[in-house]
């Protein structure tokens, strides 16, 4: 389904007036109004591939109808999204989920939905079928010098088709570790985690970053060989400059202080990109700001804070991407809600008063720094979402409208109620 440029403008034209008088609102309290709109028309999600098609549970999958038959019509299906909200501009392919069969015609679909590709991901915590070697006890992290080299096949073979499509980075997760005392020698197995990501890390383009990332735990739940974000930056500062971490917000432990993590990654100029998603215990991979939005909020002032102080770009120089699973509803509604909560909380972020939070800082006034930050988070800023959106010829309400021209029943009439997207 193609979303047509009429149907968005008869949209935004019955929602208008209200619209115009909600955005004036909001804008006369802010100072730098047309600054905060450019930033947040310029900031771009990227849609990972797997997350198009219902994902599951450890026991059971249930699979949605409609879902995406091919990478050709996930890049679509992303295509339709972003025709929505202008805001997901951006594919990451899973290896070997979507292998693309022909990359230049792979490239040219994409570019027609106005969409590049992202990070390509490995997948060494899965085994394929006809795989010469399992993973079951690990993957670079393996006793079996035969298997580490497998995964290490695997994902030089995944640079080569993120080189194909045009993608920059490469993102290596890796489910290695352990499930009982005694299992592991730890050392070794950082030894052996190491020597693979440099041989990896040896084969990337000059322009190319790779993304570690980390996971406290699952599927072992003993011990994980990259298992926090100090084991990660440890790896990224013995790989070299093109190396960084790459935070998930599902992977950590509970309570802990994301915000105070990615803000000292980015001191150590470390800090790769962000897999976005909540969580209520663990790695739940739900709705994006739908269990903890105060904490997206503190995280993105501790971005904006950093980024700021380093002259980054804030759309360009991290990579910003949405990793979540869908069983209970609808994955392009979910995916349209994720966005929009990240564009409300970078928008909140944008808000807070640099000058006068620093001030209390320096003069330890507690209350008045609390007060600075949850004024800006307390602001309703979905006038100025939605006027960054009218303003990139997006929708107004992109949800509403998404249910309004029925989409997933015309996906359905399309593919069909049995469909199974590959991935999750």
């Amino acid at each position: 389904m193609q979303l047509e440029k009429y149907q968005v403008d008869e949209h935004n034209q019955s929602l208008l007036a209200e619209h115009k008088r909600r955005f004036e609102f909001t804008a006369h309290g802010v100072a730098n109004i047309e600054d905060v709109l450019q930033k947040l028309t310029a900031f771009q999600i990227a849609i990972p591939s797997w997350a198009l098609g219902t994902g599951g549970t450890r026991f059971g999958r249930f699979a949605g109808a409609g879902e995406p038959r091919s990478l050709e019509e996930k890049i679509e299906d992303i295509g339709l999204l972003h025709a929505l909200n202008k805001s997901s501009g951006a594919i990451s392919l899973h290896i070997p989920w979507d292998i693309p069969k022909n990359a230049d015609a792979i490239k040219i679909l994409a570019a027609q939905h106005g969409i590049r590709f992202d990070a390509v991901n490995s997948n060494t915590f899965q085994d394929q079928k006809d795989q010469k070697h399992s993973y079951k006890f690990g993957s670079l992290q393996h006793v079996n010098k035969a298997v580490r080299d497998q995964a290490i096949e695997h994902n030089l073979e995944v640079i080569h088709y993120g080189k194909a499509l045009g993608s920059d980075s490469i993102t290596v997760w890796l489910s290695d570790g352990s499930c009982f005392p005694g299992q592991l020698n730890f050392r070794k197995a950082f030894q052996h985690t190491l020597d693979g990501l440099q041989q990896v890390y040896a084969a990337l383009p000059d322009n190319w970053k790779m993304f570690v990332e980390y996971k406290a735990f699952e599927p072992n739940f003993y011990s994980m060989t990259v298992g926090d974000w100090g084991q990660s930056l440890l790896y990224a500062s013995k790989l070299g400059p093109k190396a960084y971490t790459l935070v998930d917000l599902g992977h950590h432990l509970p309570n802990a202080n994301i915000e105070q993590i990615v803000s000292l990654l980015l001191m150590e100029k470390k800090l790769g990109g962000f897999h976005f998603n909540d969580s209520k215990y663990g790695d739940d991979d739900l709705t994006v700001g739908s269990i903890r939005p105060y904490q997206l909020f503190l995280i993105f002032n501790e971005l904006i804070e950093g980024m700021d102080a380093r002259g980054m770009n804030h759309a360009t120089d991290l990579g910003w991407m949405i990793d979540a699973s869908h069983n209970v509803k609808d994955p392009l509604e979910d995916l349209l809600q994720s966005v929009e909560a990240i564009k409300l909380a970078y928008a909140q972020a944008l808000l807070v008063n640099r000058r006068e939070l620093e001030q209390a800082q320096q003069e330890n006034d507690v209350t008045r720094a609390q007060e600075i930050l949850q004024a800006a988070y307390r602001t309703d800023v979905r006038p100025l979402v939605a006027e960054a959106r009218l303003r990139a010829g997006a929708a107004l309400q992109p949800l509403t409208l998404f249910r309004k021209l029925k989409v997933r029943t015309e996906l359905v009439k399309e593919r069909g109620a049995k469909t199974v997207a590959t991935g999750l």
